[in-house]
Parts: C-alpha cells; structure tokens; sequence
C-alpha cells in the first residue's frame, strides 16, 4: 500500500485504487502517524487532532482507530502500544520517506560531481509534491514542525535540482523559474546566487550584477545583514569578468544535418584556399544550414551575419557592425566623418576571422561591393555567402547547393516525420513520390513532414500531387524557383485554420522576432494559437522569441495586403513599439537600464520597421513619438546611426514646422538625424529651429517629456558658435523636480564653472552630478561626470585621485558594454599615469588601441595613437612620434566635440618633435594650429588650455601629457 501526506492525506492499494478514508478527522489521524511510521504517537495527541478544542475523548479516538483500521485492511496494522499508537509500514511506501531518500541520493550525487543523475533523482523527489506538506494537520500547531521541516527539505531538493541543471548546461531553461522563486524569496541568498550565475552563463553580465543589487539591497533594508561571503565573492568574479562582446554565431541547430557530409566537406577544403566562397542556388535548398554547418565546424574565429531581415543594402553595414558586437559610437555624442564602412574594415584590418553573410539575394548589388572593399582592406579576412545569384566579384568561387538525392531526402523525410508523429511506419514508395513532388527541397520536405501530426501518409501524398504544380527539375530561372518554393509555402499557408493564418499573416511585421505577449497584442490571437503555428513549422520559438522564417514572412505578407489588414496591423505594430519605448525610457536613467538596454535592443529591428512605417505612411507625429523615447537606448548602446536616416527621411516629409505639441520630439529627430555621418547639412539647418521648441518645451513650469534631450542637446552643441544658448537652457534646470535632470544640469554647469577658470567649482559641479546620477544607479551619466572629474584632478596634480576615479568610470562603461567608452578610458589613465609609470602608461594606450581596432572607432583610435606617440617622444624616438602623430591626425574628425582636445595635444606634440629637431618655424606653426584647435571650444583659460594638456602659453607646450576633455 502507498500513502501520501505531502499534499491531502491519500492511500492507494497495490492495484492502484484508491482508499476512501473518510472526512477531516481521519485523515488527520492518519497524517500524523505517517510523519513518523513505527513510532508512537500519544493517544491524547491523537485525540486532540481528531476533535481540536474539545476534552480528549478516548472513546472517540478508539473509534476512529476502528473505522481507519477497516479502511486500510490488513496492509497497513495501526497497533496500540502503552499510552498511543503507531502505524507498521515501510517508510519508503509514504511519499515523505521516499522524497527524504531522493532527495538525500540527489543531493550526494551532486556532491560527487554526476549533475546528471542528480538531477533525475531530484525531479523525481519534487513530482511526489501535490500541495502543502501535510496539508489535513494545516491547522494543527504540534504538526507545524513537521511540516515545516519538510517544506524546507522540498526547497533545498528545488535548489539542488536547479544547481544540478546549471551544471549541465540547462541555463536558459533555468532563468524564468529561479526568477519567480528569487522574486518570491528576495531573503534566499542560495537562490540568488543560481540566478546570478544563469544569467551569466548565458551572456547576461549586467543582469546578473541586477540580481546582486537587488539582493544586497533586501538583506540590508529587512535584516539589516550584507550578503554573504560566498554572494560576495560572485559578485567580485562578475566585476573582474568584464564584457566579452563576440561576434554572433551560427545559430545553434536543432535537428541533425542530412545528406550533405561530402559537400560540408568540400566547401571547407573550398576555404582553405579561396577568400570568398559564394553558396549559390534556389531558395528552400538549404544553403542556410550548409553554411551553418560549414562555420560551425571552422577553426577560426566566424561571425555569422543574417541579411534576410535587411529590407534594403543600405542597412547592411549596421547589420554587420551589430554582428561584430560593436557599437556605432562611443559615450560621448556626435556622428563623427567616419563611415559605417570605414568603421568595419577599421576592426576587420588584421582579423583572422570567417564572416559568413547569409541570404545576400535582395541586396546583391551592396553586399558585392561591400564583400569587394572588405577583402581588399581586410588580408586575414574569408567570406562565405549565401545567395541565389553570384556576387559576381573578382576571386569569387561559386558553390552550386542542389537538391537533395532521392536517398537523402526520403531520409530527411522520414526522420522529421518520425519526430512529430512517433511509430509511423511510412512506405518508401510513398515517401520519394512525396519528395520528387517537392523537388527534394529540404525546406519543403520539412514542412511537408510537420504536417504528418494531424494527416495520414496518403492523405499527404494527395495534396502535394493537387496543390503544388511541381515544374520539371533541371535548370531553373529565378522566378520559377521562387514559384516552386511560393507553391510549398502556400500549401502549407492553405492547411492552417482561418485563426491560424489570420494570426501568421499578422505576425509578418515583426522584424526580428516576437515576446508571447507581443505577438498576443498585435495579432490579436491566443497562446494557443501561437504554439500551433510552432507546432506546424510556422514559427519558431527560441530564448522566449518567436520568430518566423523570412520565405514564410514574405508570403504571409502579401497575405496581409490581400487581407486589407495591412495598415491597421503595422498601426497597432507601431503603438505597441512605442508603448515599449515609453516604458522603458524612465527606467534608462536608473538602476534598472541594465535590465532594460538587453530588453530594447532585442527589439531593435521592430523599432525600425515601425519607425520606417511611420515615416512611410507618412504618419509624422507617430514617428516623432517613436524616436523622442527611444533615443537614450539609441545613444547609451552607441545605434544611433542605425535610424539616422530615417530620422533625416521624417524631417523631409514633416515640412517647414513640426506637428504642434511635438516639438520637442522634433528635437530629438534632429539630433539622431544629425548623429549620422552625413547628417551635418541636416544639422546645420534644423538646429536653430530645434533649438527654440526645445527651449519651449524646458522653459515654462512644466517639464519637458524627455529629459534625456537636454544631455543631448548640450553636447552636440558644444562646438557650435552659439552654444551659450544651450549652456543656459541646461544649466538652468537645476530646480526641476527631476532627480536626474537635476544631475544633468549640476554636470553642464561644471563646464561653465571651468570655462571661467574656477575649478574649484567645476569639481563641486561635477561632484553633485555624480551624486544625483549615482543615487538613481544611472551607468552613463555618472560615467560621464566621473570622466570629468578625473580630469580635474589630474589637472590638480592629484594623479592617485585621477586613476581611481578613471577606473571607477571605466568599470561602468564595461557593465555598458561600450568597447569605444572603454577605450577612451584607458586612454585617460595611460595620460595619468605617463609621469609616473612610463611603461603601465604605454601598456594602457597599446591595449586601448587594440581595443579601438576590435571596435573600428577611428576617434578612439586617434586618440590611442596620440598616446603612444607622447610615450615615444618621451624617450626620444622623434621619427617613431611623427609617424604616430601623422597617423592620429588622419584618423580624427575635426568637426566632432569629442577629437577636440586630442587634436589639440596631437598638434602640439608634433611642434615638440619639430622644436627637437632645431626646426622653431615649423613648431611655431604646429603651436599656432594647437591653439586655433582649441579656441573652437572656447578655450581661453589657463584651466581649460590645461585639461586639453596644455598649459597658458601653446607655444611653450611643456611637461606631462594631462587628461584630455571636451
């Protein structure tokens, strides 16, 4: 007989059947005896529990003994032994005992290091739970031990079990559920720890140094406790771990590969001695996973770019640039002259690296050029294309990807067959009649496979012979295999139900993929429905996204516009992704940006199609609301090139003035416009105007909506003639009621105190921005105050100060992810540390610079250069300096905010190494041009001339190099 007391009382028979035990009081009694089966439990015990509150009855208790005895028979004696009674059965038979026994194996196995086993024995222990452990005794207070210690075993038994799964591997599986239990148990240091360590292994640094915030921060305001060692020292390994921003890989495979071993094989040899390997043939044949498989086996380091979600070529560098793991600009604002394209052959130069571009067809003509450009600047660099047409290109080795064998796709056939409809036995005959109808596609036969869950083999066969219209196979123009794979898509379009095709068809705007509860909001459908449609090989779902197969999505497209459902869909598409950014937006400028900055830019690609609708429709205002709120993301993640153009394209539609009431969206659209590289005619002629709607909108008694434009607005305008304007419309707002706009103005305060040579000020200014970003957990701002005051004491002389205050901000551009920011920073503290350690100074310029290549930011790399060329006049190596001067001044763009001060100490050292040389006329020259250089700042006090490293006098540049600064 079992029995079961962790949930209600139960007791089966050894056939299965269930014994009726009675009302309340039996069940009670019974639990109690089973806590402990074989000991006594005193009679007045279990005359209390019976009947709680009234005399112990022994007649009463004799009673219910009776009954219960006859209700379990002789396979259970409760015997009457002195003063109680006990029950005779095996512990192991109450599934307390055999839960207590799992448990204890699970755990001992993972202490000896098999996960694996650990894991099964604990799922097993948790499935006995079915409620609260002894859940008739709830209101009994000599069972609460008991049921105590039991619920505190089945939480362990649920760490162990998570712990075990960690350590095979299940991460991402594992990350929902310990978020519910740590949300549910902020105070279980264990369980935050797992949660840390989850998010880590699966690439969440930021999210994972959250959690730890989180917890400190419970344990300090509810048990006025500091985490513990062990959470401590997680902590410390997160800080120590830094950011590793790798190229995408391929994407992880979910079913074996068929038929195709020897051309893997071949291709690989193919790369061995070709640069450029261009995949060919017509779509649904399988290039896409040929060059999944082809990467995944290559030795060297690969980045796999997908090109299908690109709508056009203009688009592709961003596509790659964000495929690198690399940022558009850096922390600081501003466009900069370098291109997308100089950015990439920057970080590509001397990259031993294979980058496949997967479905080139639809932008043949730039992804040629850009694959021509590429290998010409880039000599360790491979490139392995997916496309239905060659590139056509000089040293392109083409790779004709045919159909499948008759063999290979009857295999292919039956092993997806067998995965979604377990036991089939399927005919040969039947099979290869099916596949030659689909032409051996492997696309197609996948998706004619999936459809065996709900038709038999026959019924299959005989739509496939009705509705595809198979063309004869050989030789194909591009149409007619278009039309070939548009009849396997349609086909299996036509098998799904009207909700079914209404909620894929809506699903087609999406760019980039889907959370449930988007695709539930725009598409207007059910879970249900969704996981149909994965189910039929429609969608697909990984790491919580759904996501659609481009061949599918441009069908389901044109079914949208066949639908007239087109507009109103891509409408509520749009108002759902700006209802997103306007949730997220607060939340940048606190603590809980590094949860959301992951969240956004997961959804970058549904903010750029919404904002290309709305531009397209033209539906301005929608527009301008999407860009105002999403352009701190934009900036702090260094993307806002990537919408540059559309920004540009909307205040070509939008006209003389924006629509009223927006005006300060209309700002924010001039400053993305203007953050491209060709954005400085933009720029030059919207800027005035913006600059009044923006003083409109931050001038009265209300505040403006989007405080994160002022930071914007200020620096942009840093090297404008009339920036006095800007200065005093953020300066002024230090009494907002805004915390964080209260910090923005105390930061660009600090600029006017220095501009008046009062750096005693500047710091106090500095300072307070520090504070009110720090207090709100606000990365970027604080990093951008702790840079300037870094600054500032280097200029005091107070080196220690100037590198613990770099390193402070450097560890908070790596949480940002911002390879450029980072870079600067080493710079920074290479500046610092010239005068005092020569060799650490060199170190940081050279690892900054390598860095900087990794990233392709040209002004990052300049400025690394300036630095190695200080290290190299210093020990009098004037040739070695020249060369590193020129080469900085090439790289720096002097119309950017940012390249200022190193344009400043770059022309400077070059007058060095002339006044070294005996040549005075040229250093007089190269001083005057430093000085020219640093009055597009303002800089007309000692201090300023200073921070930039100088001192009063250009023409007497002396001494060590100083922090540079805006």
């Amino acid at each position: 007989m079992r029995f079961a007391i962790l949930g209600q009382t139960r007791a089966w028979r050894d056939d299965g059947a269930e014994v009726p035990l009675g009302g309340p009081a039996r069940r009670a009694l019974l639990a109690l005896l089973l806590v402990r089966p074989g000991e006594v439990v005193s009679a007045d015990r279990l005359a209390e529990e019976i009947d709680p509150g009234a005399a112990p009855s022994p007649h009463a208790l004799q009673s219910q003994v009776s009954r219960l005895r006859t209700a379990l028979g002789p396979a259970a004696a409760i015997e009457r032994t002195g003063a109680g009674y006990r029950i005779v059965v095996p512990y192991d038979d109450v599934d307390a005992g055999r839960f207590e026994r799992l448990a204890g194996e699970g755990r001992a196995a993972l202490r000896d290091g098999d996960a694996a086993r650990a894991v099964t024995l604990l799922r097993e222990a948790l499935e006995l739970w079915r409620g609260p452990a002894l859940a008739d005794l709830a209101e009994s207070p000599a069972a609460q031990p008991a049921a105590v210690r039991l619920e505190e075993q089945r939480f362990g038994a649920l760490e162990d079990r998570i712990e075990g799964e960690l350590r095979v591997g299940e991460h991402r599986a594992a990350v929902p559920e310990l978020r519910e239990l740590v949300g549910r148990n902020p105070l279980r240091e264990r369980l935050a720890g797992l949660l840390i360590r989850a998010l880590f292994a699966e690439g969440g640094q930021a999210a994972a140094l959250v959690v730890f915030e989180e917890t400190r921060r419970h344990l300090a305001e509810e048990l006025g406790a500091d985490p513990s060692a062990e959470l401590v020292a997680l902590h410390r390994e997160l800080l120590n771990a830094g950011p590793s921003p790798s190229p995408a890989a391929p994407p992880a495979q979910l079913t074996a590969f068929v038929g195709r071993a020897g051309e893997m094989a071949e291709v690989t040899e193919l790369l061995r001695v070709a640069r450029l390997v261009t995949l060919i043939g017509p779509g649904g044949v399988g290039k896409t996973r040929l060059s999944v498989e082809v990467a995944s086996a290559a030795a060297d380091e690969v980045c796999f770019v997908e090109l299908a979600p690109l709508r056009d070529g203009g688009g592709l560098p961003q596509a790659l640039l964000g495929a690198l793991g690399l940022r558009e600009n850096g922390l600081q604002i501003g466009g900069g002259g370098q291109t997308p394209v100089d950015r990439l052959t920057a970080a590509l130069s001397d990259r031993v690296l294979l980058l496949v571009l997967d479905n080139c067809e639809h932008v043949i003509d730039e992804a040629a050029a850009l694959v021509a450009r590429l290998l010409a600047a880039c000599p360790r660099l491979r490139v392995l294309a997916t496309s239905r047409e060659p590139l056509g290109i000089i040293g392109e080795s083409l790779w004709q990807v045919r159909p499948l064998d008759d063999e290979a796709a009857a295999q292919l056939f039956t092993d997806r067959a067998r995965a979604v409809r377990r036991g089939l036995s399927a005919g040969p005959q039947a099979v290869r009649r099916i596949c030659a109808a689909l032409d051996n596609l492997p696309l197609a036969i996948e998706l004619a496979a999936a459809r065996l869950r709900t038709l038999d083999l026959d019924d299959l066969a005989g739509r496939l012979d009705d509705r595809l219209g198979v063309t004869a196979r050989g030789s194909r123009t591009a149409d007619e295999r278009h039309r070939t794979l548009r009849s396997v898509v349609a086909w299996s379009w036509d098998l799904l139900s009207e909700p079914e095709q209404r909620a894929a068809r809506r699903f087609t705007v999406f760019a980039g993929g889907a959370t449930a509860e988007s695709a539930l909001r725009v598409c207007g459908t059910d879970g249900q429905t969704l996981e149909s449609l994965v189910d039929k090989s429609l969608l697909e779902v990984a790491g919580g996204r759904y996501r659609m197969l481009e061949t599918i999505r441009a069908y389901g497209a044109e079914r949208l516009t066949a639908a007239d459902e087109s507009e109103p869909v891509r409408r509520a598409h749009a108002r759902h992704v700006l209802d997103l950014m306007r949730t997220a937006d607060p939340h940048l400028r606190r603590a809980e940006q590094l949860t959301w900055l992951p969240v956004l830019t997961a959804e970058h690609g549904n903010l750029l199609a919404a904002v290309r609708w709305a531009v397209e429709a033209p539906e301005v205002g929608t527009a301008l609301e999407l860009l105002a709120p999403a352009a701190a993301y934009l900036w702090i993640r260094g993307m806002s090139a990537s919408i540059a153009p559309q920004a540009i394209a909307l205040l070509s539609a939008m006209g003389e003035a924006p629509p009223a009431g927006l005006g300060e969206e209309y700002a924010m659209c001039v400053l993305l416009a203007a953050s491209g590289a060709v954005g400085r005619p933009v720029w030059q002629r919207h800027r005035a105007p913006a600059g009044k709607a923006l003083a409109a909108a931050w001038s009265g008694d209300q505040p403006g909506r989007y405080p994160a434009v002022l930071l914007l607005w200020m620096l942009r305008n840093a090297t404008e003639p009339d920036r006095e304007s800007a200065y005093l419309l953020v300066s002024s707002q230090g009494d907002r009621s805004e915390p964080w706009v209260r910090a923005v103005a105390r930061y660009v305060s600090g600029f006017g105190s220095l501009g008046e040579g009062d750096i005693a000020r500047a710091a106090r200014d500095f300072g307070a921005a520090i504070e009110g970003f720090r207090s709100l957990g606000d990365r970027w701002g604080t990093a951008l105050a702790l840079d300037m005051l870094a600054g500032l004491a280097g200029v005091r002389g107070d080196r220690t100060e100037a590198i613990a205050l770099t390193d402070e901000a450097l560890t908070l551009t790596e949480q940002l992810g911002a390879l450029e920011d980072s870079a600067d920073l080493l710079v920074n503290r290479g500046d610092h540390l010239v005068g005092a350690d020569e060799a650490a100074a060199g170190a940081d310029y050279a690892k900054a610079a390598a860095l900087t290549r990794h990233a392709g930011g040209s002004d990052s790399l300049a400025a690394a250069l300036r630095g190695l060329g200080d290290i190299a006049l210093l020990r009098g190596d004037l040739t070695e300096a020249e060369r590193l001067y020129g080469e900085a001044l090439e790289h720096l763009d002097p119309h950017w905010v940012k390249s200022v001060g190193n344009r400043v100490r770059t022309l400077a050292g070059l007058g060095r190494v002339s006044a070294a040389r005996g040549e005075h006329a040229e250093a007089r020259t190269r001083y005057r041009q430093a000085a020219q250089a640093a009055a597009v700042m303002g800089a007309a006090t000692p201090e300023v001339l200073q921070l930039m490293g100088l001192p009063e006098s250009v023409v007497e540049v002396v001494g060590s190099p100083v922090q540079q600064r805006p």
